[in-house]
């Protein structure tokens, strides 16, 4: 009776830990080599520390280090090993990995419907953020250019709600058509044309 219950068991943490190695191994990545992870775990635990108080403020001994951070029982006072915000730990990560800024936009974008009003963002979205250029898609060519025109004051609340310099252009496209060319002797067109638009 207790071997089949002990078969049955499964340990959650070693099968997605499997899964999550057969997941890397299939996007090509390789096991890190023993300084590439010592590295890591440096910058993580740099990055750890950063909050937890100055210096002062953590007891050392004569070598410098915080007996606190050996193990044990962390006594009275700040620690390394104090629980801290998740806000702060996100913040540090980001800030440390350069996802400020992307992370910003993508904030500010998801409220696009304050950005550009209720019914321009009903036919409007934002598709992509790279290089200062936020690019829009718009499903008629009027409403890409009802954005054109207001695109000065979409800037501003950039700069206002991001900073200068985080997005400095829009790049706004109207609707794809569809491409009626078929096989190998296609002619040249006029051009896109709004059909559906």
């Amino acid at each position: 009776m207790s071997d089949t219950v002990h078969r049955d068991v499964v340990d959650a943490a070693a099968v997605a830990l499997q899964r999550a190695r057969k997941a890397a191994q299939d996007r090509g990545d390789k096991p890190l080599s023993t300084a590439a992870a010592a590295k890591n775990m440096r910058a993580f635990g740099t990055a750890m520390e950063e909050g937890t108080g100055s210096p002062a403020l953590r007891s050392r001994n004569r070598y410098g280090t915080d007996p606190r951070q050996l193990g044990g029982f962390s006594g009275p006072g700040r620690s390394a090993r104090d629980p801290r915000p998740l806000s702060s730990v996100v913040d540090t990560l980001m800030t440390h990995r350069g996802w400020k800024t992307p992370v910003n936009v993508s904030s500010v974008l998801a409220d696009w419907a304050s950005l550009v009003g209720p019914r321009n963002a009903e036919h409007t979205w934002p598709e992509h953020f790279e290089d200062t250029v936020v690019r829009v898609r718009c499903d008629s060519t009027a409403y890409a250019t009802q954005l054109r025109l207001i695109q000065s004051e979409i800037l501003r609340s950039f700069a206002e709600k991001l900073g200068e310099g985080i997005v400095t252009r829009l790049e706004i496209h109207g609707p794809v058509g569809p491409s009626w060319k078929r096989g190998r002797w296609a002619v040249q067109g006029r051009g896109p044309r709004d059909t559906y638009g």
